[in-house]
This record gives C-alpha cells, sequence and structure tokens, in this order.
C-alpha cells in the first residue's frame, strides 16, 4: 500500500513539471509590437531551460536608405559596436516561475542600454513585457501579439 502510494505521488509530480514545462514554451515564436512608436519583430526561443530573443526587425533598424542595417554603436562593448542590429540576441536569460518570466534582461540597441525584464502571456497570443532599471513600478510595459 505505502508503496502504491509513493508511486502515485511520484507520477502526480512528474505530471505537474511536465504541464509547467508545456506552459513555459508557448512564449517561443515570433513576436511583433503592437504599440509604442517603435515597432519591432522577434523571435523568442529556450535555450537550457531559460528563453532568449533574437531581434529580427526594427522600424528604427535601418539606415535612411532602408537597406543597409544599422550598426550597434551604443554597446557598451567596444568589440560589439560594429555588428549589425539585425539579429542580435538581445532578449536573454528569463525563467518561468508561476505563470510569468522573470530574471531576464533586454538589450536595446538604440541607447546601448540593458534593462531588467518580465514578462507574462495574457493569453496564447499575445505577450506583455516590462522592461526597468532597479525597480519595476518605474519601468515601461510593451505588448506584443504573436505572428502566425
Amino acid at each position: 500500500m505505502k508503496k502504491l502510494l509513493l508511486l502515485s505521488m511520484m507520477i502526480l509530480i512528474s505530471s505537474l513539471s511536465f504541464a509547467q514545462k508545456l506552459s513555459a514554451d508557448k512564449i517561443m515564436g515570433n513576436w511583433e509590437s503592437i504599440d509604442g512608436d517603435v515597432k519591432l519583430k522577434f523571435e523568442i526561443f529556450q535555450q537550457n531551460g531559460k528563453y532568449f530573443g533574437k531581434l529580427l526587425w526594427a522600424s528604427n533598424m535601418f539606415e535612411a536608405d532602408g537597406k543597409t542595417p544599422k550598426k550597434d554603436f551604443k554597446n557598451p562593448d567596444v568589440k560589439l559596436r560594429n555588428r549589425s542590429r539585425q539579429n542580435i540576441i538581445n532578449i536573454t536569460n528569463l525563467t518561468f516561475d508561476d505563470g510569468e518570466y522573470s530574471g531576464g534582461k533586454l538589450y536595446n540597441p538604440t541607447d546601448g542600454n540593458s534593462y531588467s525584464l518580465k514578462a507574462k502571456l495574457t493569453d496564447i497570443n499575445n505577450l506583455q513585457f516590462r522592461g526597468y532599471m532597479g525597480v519595476s513600478l518605474l519601468g515601461k510595459t510593451m505588448k506584443f501579439r504573436r505572428i502566425r
């Protein structure tokens, strides 16, 4: 009887962690901004249990000719200032816990700053980011929709 109870508890714990993993991965995919002055598109992917984002396109990503990607000239790392802004990994180390993503960083190539980042899926196709320095209350919320 004790073995059966122990086995049942182990199965329950395993299934709960599997269900949490499924819900955590729902953030993965391509997203586009639906508010703000700068429009952008990015891809969220998972690596080693954390979530990262690659900047695919932004309305301020190109030079005046509309074709040449701008360089990351405000990057605090001098070695990275000559790289293109396109396809940089600018979202790093988001972790999932209790229905929210936190602990991440958002690098903004426009100003060269990195911000603390929290994220939340409001439904399967809508995502909110909260970027901030220091206190979340003083940050900015950005809204995105899934690209199908």
